[in-house]
């Protein structure tokens, strides 16, 4: 083979590589939210529609999956860069050998709310201890948060596992028709769906984790949840556009202490609220006290998390879980530089 065809050839091989690689350069960064229009990751798409991901030159596409768990998945598989779920699945993933960080926090409690339908809480359904007698509780998917939570607060109770079963049957609009057909006595579910449910009086308020002081009375302590959280190898390699992102949503928490909720309101799609924005607000007012203002981690709430899931899930123990790999502040710090 001649010189000069060998370096025709190797010329054609270096273009039909590079392409793919410039590709990916440009690609987005996907963000999978584990339902998008669910107040307690309301900053994900608050994010985008202050322009503050364009402020800071990233190009983030944002995509919704009910369930939380779902979303880690896809985060395992590559398939996304991040996801915006609760932070105790970093523990979970971790106790399964995945290294995955929290690298801004939004919530400093769940913001979720166990809820009883009004049918169950007429007979008798008036706290945990009485999900006893083999009740169905509601949770968005099995190995999600709120399987996690639903189980702790049941054993919190007394209530064994046996005695009760699970049911996962998403968010909004399929929570709603699951409880209102009895498929489900109690479930845990987040704004809007609470406060839309106890407007036409088919639930009442079981458990609230929407506030501090009910979150400690109810887990002994602050449990961080919804978060932005990656790989350790992603943002390890990808530090400008980690640190970017956590600046970018470390700015609309402050944008979230700052405006009211009727101004935060104006931000979301339509969709969010349909035609009852009046009850969207109130939901938004009764959520607001669970952010952080920094999207830093609340001092002491890893631990919590670490307890609770420890109480049930073998693989979680204190000296299995090295909670400095689960979240990182230092991102936060580089942006603000």
């Amino acid at each position: 083979m001649s010189p000069i065809r060998r370096t025709l050839i190797a010329a054609a091989l270096c273009t039909s590589f590079a392409a793919p690689f410039a590709h990916a350069a440009d690609a987005p960064i996907v963000i999978m939210v584990g339902g998008i229009n669910k107040i307690i990751y309301l900053p994900a798409k608050l994010t985008e529609a202050l322009g503050y991901f364009k402020d800071a030159g990233l190009n983030v596409e944002l995509q919704s999956q009910p369930a939380g768990v779902d979303a880690e998945n896809q985060l395992i598989a590559g398939a996304v860069q991040g996801v915006v779920g609760f932070y105790d699945h970093t523990i979970d993933l971790q106790s399964k050998g995945k290294e995955i960080q929290a690298i801004a926090v939004f919530c400093k409690v769940p913001g979720e709310v166990e809820l009883v339908s009004t049918k169950a809480a007429a007979a008798g359904f008036k706290s945990m201890a009485d999900a006893k007698g083999g009740k169905t509780l509601g949770v968005t998917g099995l190995g999600s948060s709120t399987d996690f939570l639903t189980r702790y607060l049941a054993d919190r109770a007394g209530v064994a596992s046996k005695e009760y079963s699970l049911l996962p049957v998403g968010a909004g609009n399929t929570f709603i028709a699951a409880m209102k057909q009895d498929r489900i006595q109690a479930g845990m579910t987040t704004e809007p769906t609470v406060s839309q449910m106890l407007k036409t009086g088919d639930a009442q308020v079981l458990v609230d984790l929407r506030t501090e002081a009910d979150t400690v009375k109810a887990l002994g302590g602050l449990y961080p949840a919804a978060s932005l959280y990656v790989q350790n190898t992603w943002a390890e390699s990808h530090k400008v556009e980690a640190a970017k992102l956590a600046q970018a949503f470390a700015r609309t928490m402050k944008y979230i202490q700052t405006h009211s909720a009727e101004e935060i309101a104006e931000k979301v799609p339509r969709d969010y609220y349909g035609n009852d924005k009046e009850l969207y607000v109130q939901a938004l007012k009764a959520s607001l006290p669970m952010f952080t203002a920094d999207a830093k981690m609340p001092a002491g709430g890893p631990k919590t998390v670490l307890k609770v899931l420890a109480t049930y899930k073998p693989l979680v123990k204190s000296k299995n879980i090295d909670l400095s790999k689960t979240y990182t502040n230092a991102y936060l710090a580089a942006a603000t530089k």
